[in-house]
């Protein structure tokens, strides 16, 4: 987006809106590319994410304007940064690791991959070989406090936009959590609240469920029940064994997640209460 302009507004409802950001954005040279803009009827809540040819003279006095036009109260973003700086918080498991530093190796992730850090050393090797550090931050011995404090010091030094829990098997705190409002991403399967526990693909498999399935959230105070980002589906049958169900939720966490960070990386959510505006 070297030669655009992007806006991200959100705002009380009011006849003529649309309206008003045009002439705004006119009144600054900038040609309007594409606007996708969704009404919460419910909440009486404007969303709208535009796109624009060139780049603004001054994206403050932009702002400005724009929260000058619109209802009282109207939250505007110009340009937020693009190369986003993502940290990842692991366990053991690879999958979701894996799919991430391949796409940051090879440019396609669209973000940085500033950290890894894991409460298990088993993915350092893996991390290290793409030129990306790695942190064991061990849990065991600990208090949750310390541990979090651990982590949150080893983060503090990257300043990451987001922090990426890619299969990270720790429940975080409240108080970790209020360090990254709206800015921690988790996937997990979507087995829940049916299968809880350390077994759930034994279990789904036992039940003969016929769909697997994963969800990619924002992590808030109330566990796995954040702000959605993404989800997905995969088709099972009876002749699958759970070895086979496994993998195929391996896959499809992969799936979501890519897709998930996606679509964060590129501004394309907003959070709104214990939803988002996801534009597309």
């Amino acid at each position: 987006m070297t030669n655009q302009t992007l806006i991200l507004i959100q705002c009380r409802d009011a006849v003529g809106l649309v309206a008003l950001i045009a002439n705004t954005v006119a009144e600054h040279q900038l040609n309007i590319v594409t606007m996708r803009e969704y009404v919460d009827e419910a909440a009486n809540r404007f969303y709208v994410r535009i796109v624009c040819a060139g780049k603004a003279n001054d994206n403050e006095q932009l702002a400005y304007d724009l929260t000058a036009a619109l209802p009282q109260g109207a939250t505007v973003t110009v340009n937020p940064p693009q190369q986003k700086r993502l940290a990842v918080l692991v366990t053991k498991e690879h999958h979701c690791l894996g799919d991430i530093i391949v796409r940051h190796f090879f440019g396609t992730l669209g973000a940085e991959v500033c950290c890894v850090a894991g409460n298990y050393n088993d993915l350092s090797t893996f991390t290290e070989r793409f030129g990306i550090p790695f942190h064991h931050v061990s849990h065991e011995g600990k208090s949750k406090e310390q541990f979090e404090a651990e982590i949150a010091h080893t983060l503090e030094r990257y300043q990451p936009d987001y922090v990426v829990l890619a299969k990270f098997m720790r429940i975080l705190s409240p108080e970790f959590v209020a360090r990254y409002p709206g800015r921690i991403i988790n996937i997990h399967h979507s087995f829940l609240p049916a299968f809880i526990g350390a077994n759930p693909y034994k279990q789904a498999h036992a039940r003969g469920v016929k769909l697997i399935g994963a969800t990619a959230h924002f992590v808030t105070n109330d566990l796995d029940e954040g702000p959605i980002i993404a989800q997905d589906i995969k088709p099972v049958n009876h002749s699958h064994t759970v070895k086979d169900m496994v993998r195929a939720g391996k896959e499809v966490e992969k799936s979501v997640l890519s897709k998930a960070l996606a679509l964060v990386i590129e501004d394309r959510v907003i959070i709104t209460g214990n939803k988002t505006v996801v534009f597309e």
